[in-house]
């Protein structure tokens, strides 16, 4: 699905993918990102949140926390990022991006909160008293006040499975009053996930319940005189979606997917945002009538319903319709050490580049990630390669 988008809007990647990759400057098992791409892409989302009063916060995990990929977002305006958990954080204040939130989606655990407060994040979100408790404590060892969000949840609002938790919403007056009193902790603002949702049957982006809940609580905290109330609502953020978080309250975004020209509705519409990332891999052998490519980064993001996968196989830059072929991914209880190409019209040779398009989360793979630079001037160049941890890569 991606692939098609890649190949119309910035086939210049897959080109460049290909060349690097048969000259033996980039890996198999990659993540290739065209940081020229995501500038521009961070420059547009960073316009957008001046022009509505929205701040926006870069969520790296998706692509790894690479270190280049950090760089090109800075470049792009946005100095600060989220951090998914406290490796995240860790890995985004190595590649010198500021903290502007922690503990959301991850809570931190007990035993690296006085860590978490080192690094000074703007907000930290709590989901119960006792986490909150625990960050004032480890703000307060550093002579500072920790801002903190309260995760909230109500009836009928949408969780992923596994993400749930959270403080009830028609108690958020008396949460805030709560966290405001313990030591080292001021109650700054409200959260939750996902605020907006890509529909499939539609093929459009819309509030879920949950920024409903966020704004009728934000509506209970102002009738109880409080103000500058941070509405942190992050989920499937673009520049092209950014107004309808904004018009109910939004004060805060953090785009992932975005960033790269990946989220559901760019597949479906040609968004501003530019594709910005490819995976590539090689053939590794032949078995009867499939040739098998390696794997490791096989991660189709389950937003979607199953569609046929195809990929681009080749020796020198191209992405023709000739060149592509239907591959079969391992199940996601798999491991996924290599996948199969269906080579029933074409056999692939040994050593071939295989050019996927997917919707990635690298940090949950075994991949490896690699920022390109000058593709927008046509003098492509290696910038980093980092592992999925964002670490440079002992690599080759």
């Amino acid at each position: 699905m991606f692939l098609d988008l890649l190949r119309r809007r910035n086939p210049r990647l897959i080109e460049a993918a290909i060349a690097l990759h048969q000259a033996g400057r980039i890996p198999a098992n990659a993540y290739v990102i065209d940081l020229d791409a995501v500038a521009a892409n961070a420059r547009l989302l960073a316009d957008a949140g001046r022009k509505l009063g929205v701040e926006v916060l870069a969520m790296t995990k998706q692509m790894g926390r690479n270190g280049s990929f950090c760089r090109a977002i800075q470049q792009g305006g946005i100095t600060k990022a989220v951090a998914v958990d406290m490796e995240c954080a860790r890995a985004c204040a190595r590649a010198g991006l500021r903290i502007g939130h922690l503990g959301h989606l991850v809570q931190v655990p007990s035993a690296e909160a006085d860590a978490g407060a080192a690094l000074e994040p703007d907000y930290w979100t709590v989901f119960n008293t006792e986490k909150a408790a625990e960050a004032g404590a480890a703000a307060q060892r550093r002579g500072r006040t920790q801002k903190l969000l309260a995760r909230i949840v109500a009836e009928g609002d949408r969780f992923y499975r596994g993400h749930e938790g959270g403080f009830p919403a028609d108690r958020v007056v008396a949460v805030a009053d709560q966290l405001d009193r313990l030591p080292g902790a001021s109650f700054a603002g409200i959260t939750s996930f996902p605020a907006l949702l890509f529909d499939q049957a539609t093929h459009s982006v819309a509030l879920t319940p949950n920024m409903r809940t966020l704004a009728k609580a934000a509506d209970a905290l102002r009738q109880a005189g409080r103000r500058e109330i941070v509405l942190n609502t992050p989920g499937t953020t673009s520049s092209a979606v950014m107004h309808l978080l904004a018009e109910v309250g939004a004060t805060q975004v953090e785009p992932g997917h975005g960033l790269t020209g990946t989220t559901p509705l760019h597949a479906v519409q040609d968004l501003p945002e530019l594709p910005a990332v490819a995976y590539v891999s090689e053939v590794s052998h032949h078995h009867g009538a499939e040739a098998y490519c390696f794997g490791g980064g096989l991660y189709i993001d389950p937003v979607f319903p199953d569609y046929p996968v195809r990929a681009i196989v080749a020796r020198e830059p191209t992405t023709a319709e000739s060149t592509l072929l239907p591959v079969e991914i391992p199940p996601p209880a798999a491991i996924d050490y290599y996948g199969m190409i269906d080579g029933s019209a074409r056999m692939p040779a040994v050593g071939d580049t295989v050019v996927f398009g997917f919707r990635p989360q690298v940090f949950v793979t075994r991949a490896y990630s690699v920022g390109i630079a000058g593709l927008a001037s046509g003098a492509p160049v290696v910038d980093t390669i980092h592992d999925a941890f964002g670490r440079p890569a002992d690599w080759p």
